[in-house]
């Protein structure tokens, strides 16, 4: 037992090199903003293309793109983005499984084996984020955006969920079982947006971008 937690103490400096390389990396970046979505989504698929189009519009519109650089959703938004002439930048977590080998349109790739040294860099250095069909990573990363914008303990940046049929289960279960219950507030229930259109997506980032350079400047 003794040995166990004594490398409890060396993952210390795993854990602050994961911190010190994100930071670095990625704090010349901003705007960004940052993307999640499913891996296993087909390329052949309509969310895909809608992917790659979100990505290239908003390297268009001047912002860097972030996602956690495997395959599926997040290829789409990293393509998207090299296309569009964009920083694309993937944060990759080393698993076990194939799906999340490295796709090949992020430019910067941070690997990390800490979700949430992973997960710090996702919001950090971002000014949105938008949530593509996804699993249960991609629900632990919009949930964890709206916890921190729900308790106040990052800026009042938008969370936009992409593709209605897909969410729309979600946000009845939301509504039926848990604001009703009083677990969440109406106001909370308004923390995100839904959206089919990526020219939306971009719109939405793009207000609440001009309204926080106008805000902090002055």
């Amino acid at each position: 037992m003794s040995d166990f937690r004594s490398k409890d103490t060396w993952q210390i400096f795993r854990i602050m090199a994961e911190f010190v390389e994100g930071f670095e990396t990625l704090g010349p970046v901003w705007p960004a903003v940052s993307v999640f979505g499913g891996s296993r989504m087909p390329r052949d698929s309509e969310q895909y293309k809608l992917g790659e189009k979100i990505g290239e519009l908003l390297a268009t519109e001047g912002f860097a793109v972030i996602t956690g650089a495997g395959p599926g959703a997040m290829e789409a938004v990293n393509c998207g983005a090299r296309r569009g002439g964009g920083p694309s930048i993937g944060l990759n977590i080393k698993l076990p499984h194939t799906e999340q080998v490295t796709n090949e349109y992020a430019d910067t790739v941070i690997h990390f084996d800490y979700f949430f040294a992973r997960k710090v860099m996702f919001v950090k250095y971002a000014c949105a984020f938008v949530g593509l069909p996804g699993g249960f990573g991609t629900l632990d990363e919009a949930f964890e955006c709206l916890t921190l914008k729900q308790t106040q303990k990052m800026k009042n940046f938008p969370v936009i969920l992409v593709g209605s049929s897909y969410w729309s289960g979600l946000i009845d279960w939301l509504r039926g079982e848990v604001q009703s219950r009083g677990l969440v507030s109406e106001d909370d229930m308004a923390l995100f947006q839904v959206t089919d259109s990526p020219e939306e997506v971009l719109s939405i980032i793009r207000t609440s971008w001009d309204e926080f350079q106008r805000e902090s400047r002055g």
